[in-house]
């Protein structure tokens, strides 16, 4: 049986959610056109009768400004170390060399994928200059042009993975999909609502702590927390008269109930942390 750690990497926005979500044919982590949407390492199990594959989609690597960025660039380290082989993700219309720069600076010592993703926002030349610049370089031990959004053909994308994997004993249960707590995703379907809906720089200022998961005998009864750093930013999510938090909730209800095939009671406060992304203590209460 070959079993093993399949971890993506690349730049912010290069579609690593997008294609992990199709990987599994579910949705396993948040999408959002804006970039910075992944913070944490979300690992998704796909286990069929010869093999076992762990993905990991990691937050877009970049410089980090605040200690969230800083534990977000961490969870990128911990995937380097445990990886069995790398999926170097690039869009093809981005800058390659930057991406190029990012991925030499991995100093990887599995073997690389890079997977060309976004082709059907190309024309063919452009493809065929992206697959010989990235061909030519050393941690390039195959490639792959997909597009991760249109859909991908499953078999054709493992098989050359599946080459690269140890044998080995699965790591995980048949059955698990994840080895994240189903709380986890729901604070996560909250969060995409709210990168959704909001505009500018306030989803980056949020966090989502999700404080009550019941399962009663006819429904889910979820409260959580949507964190702020200022009064201004909780007034803007609330809305007119309760608007906006409303419309977040009930969003958000719908996709957790489509996640957990349950009804859902779902309830949101809006708590104001002043410089929250900075404190150690409350990055480990909501998560990071």
């Amino acid at each position: 049986m070959k079993a093993g750690f399949v971890n993506i990497f690349g730049r912010p926005n290069a579609g690593k959610s997008t294609l992990l979500n199709a990987l599994m044919g579910e949705k396993m982590a948040i999408v959002s056109p804006k970039v910075q949407t992944t913070r944490h390492r979300i690992k998704a199990i796909l286990t069929e009768k010869d093999y076992q594959v762990v993905f990991s989609d990691t937050p877009g690597i970049i410089e980090p400004k605040y200690r969230l960025h800083e534990k977000m660039m961490d969870a990128v380290k911990s995937a380097l170390e445990d990886a069995d082989v790398a999926l170097l993700i690039v869009d093809v219309n981005e800058n390659w060399s930057e991406a190029d720069e990012i991925f030499g600076a991995l100093k990887l010592k599995v073997p690389a994928i890079v997977v060309i993703n976004k082709i059907d926002r190309a024309g063919q030349e452009k493809i065929k200059e992206a697959v010989a610049f990235f061909e030519s370089k050393s941690y390039c031990k195959k490639l792959l042009t997909i597009s991760a959004s249109s859909g991908i053909n499953i078999r054709q994308f493992l098989k050359p993975i599946l080459e690269l994997l140890p044998e080995a004993e699965p790591f995980y249960p048949g059955d698990d999909i994840s080895d994240l707590p189903t709380k986890f995703f729901v604070g996560e379907l909250v969060r995409e609502k709210i990168y959704e809906l909001l505009s500018d720089e306030l989803p980056y200022q949020t966090a989502v702590l999700v404080r009550e998961f019941k399962e009663k005998s006819t429904l889910v009864k979820i409260v959580a927390d949507i964190i702020v750093q200022r009064e201004t930013q909780k007034a803007i999510l609330l809305g007119e008269k309760g608007s906006m938090i409303k419309k977040i909730g009930t969003e958000a209800r719908k996709e957790i109930e489509k996640f957990l095939q349950q009804k859902v009671f779902l309830e949101l406060f809006v708590k104001v942390k002043p410089k929250w992304r900075e404190n150690e203590m409350q990055l480990k209460e909501y998560g990071y």
